[in-house]
């Protein structure tokens, strides 16, 4: 009987270890991964300087898509954008309720920001994107109308030159005075 247990969990040791090591190779190589030139924080930990940050900045804004990107910055568009970030920038960065209306329940064409819908806050189009779905966490989100009116609040707002509005995070919405979404914060996270 002792034979067949240590026959059974010998098997199960050295496929434990063989993973263990795969996964310390893993982490590994990944902390000699080339950092990102818009991060602060490259994957080993290490902060860059301002001058090391900077110096990646200007690299990448010669190459094609750094060009095209300050294309962007620069035409009436991206001017746009920024102009409707900067509107509601002390609204984020306060975690403080905004106004919005529902303008269209689905995102422009082409979009690959998950689930979303289109609202306008103080006259401004933006696009409320909320990620991938998972489960039913959506549902009541799924049930806006356009015309609704809503409050919201989020910690960040974003641009890409692919997108004519400036992307919200959404992370807490209400309607009629009830919750219908607040984002469960992160496991782990700081």
């Amino acid at each position: 009987m002792k034979k067949i247990i240590y026959a059974l969990l010998l098997p199960l040791v050295v496929v434990s270890g063989a993973v263990f090591a795969n996964r310390e190779i893993k982490n590994e190589t990944s902390k000699k991964s080339i950092p990102k030139p818009s991060g602060g924080v490259p994957s080993g930990g290490v902060p860059l300087s301002t001058a090391e940050r900077n110096a990646a900045l200007k690299k990448w804004e010669t190459t094609p898509d750094g060009v095209m990107f300050k294309k962007w910055e620069a035409s009436p568009a991206g001017k746009k954008v920024y102009a409707g970030e900067t509107k509601i920038r002390k609204h984020i960065s306060a975690f403080t309720n905004m106004e919005a209306v529902v303008t269209s329940r689905s995102l422009p064409p082409g979009s690959r920001l998950g689930f979303g819908v289109m609202i306008r806050i103080n006259g401004d189009d933006y696009i409320l994107s909320f990620g991938l779905e998972n489960n039913n966490e959506f549902e009541q989100l799924h049930r806006l109308k356009v015309n609704d009116k809503i409050i919201i609040r989020s910690h960040s707002v974003s641009h890409a030159p692919k997108y004519a509005y400036p992307i919200v995070s959404g992370e807490y919405v209400e309607r009629d005075g009830k919750i219908i979404f607040k984002r469960a914060p992160r496991k782990g996270g700081c």
